[in-house]
C-alpha cells in the first residue's frame, strides 16, 4: 500500500517536473538572446536528469525495474550540472560587474 502511494506521488512529481521543463524550454529560447541566462542551459540538463530520476523512482515503487547504480549515478550528474550552472552564473556576474566598473571609470 505504501509503495503504491509512493509510486503515485512519484508520478505526480514527474508531472510537475514536466511543467517545469516546459518553463525551462521557454527560458532556453530566451537564453539565446540574453547572455545572463546562459547558465540555464546547465539547469535544463539537470531538469531532464531529474525527470529521468523520477521515472526510475516510479518504476522502483511499482516494482517494474530497480537499479541501485542508477539511483546513485544520476543524482551525481544532476548535482554536477547544478554546480556548473552556479559557478558559471557567478563567473558571469563577476565579469559583468568588472565590465561595469571599467565603463564608469572611463566616463569620468
Amino acid at each position: 500500500m505504501v509503495e503504491q502511494l509512493e509510486g503515485v506521488l512519484k508520478i505526480a512529481n514527474l508531472l510537475l517536473s514536466v511543467v517545469a521543463g516546459m518553463i525551462a524550454v521557454s527560458l532556453f529560447q530566451a537564453s539565446r538572446n540574453q547572455r545572463f541566462l546562459r547558465p540555464w542551459k546547465f539547469l535544463i540538463v539537470a531538469l531532464v536528469l531529474f525527470a529521468l530520476q523520477q521515472v526510475l523512482g516510479a518504476f522502483r515503487a511499482f516494482r517494474v525495474y530497480s537499479s541501485p547504480y542508477l539511483t546513485h549515478i544520476n543524482p551525481t550528474f544532476m548535482l554536477g550540472f547544478v554546480i556548473a550552472a552556479l559557478v558559471f552564473q557567478i563567473v558571469l556576474n563577476t565579469y559583468e560587474m568588472q565590465a561595469g566598473k571599467r565603463g564608469k571609470k572611463r566616463k569620468k
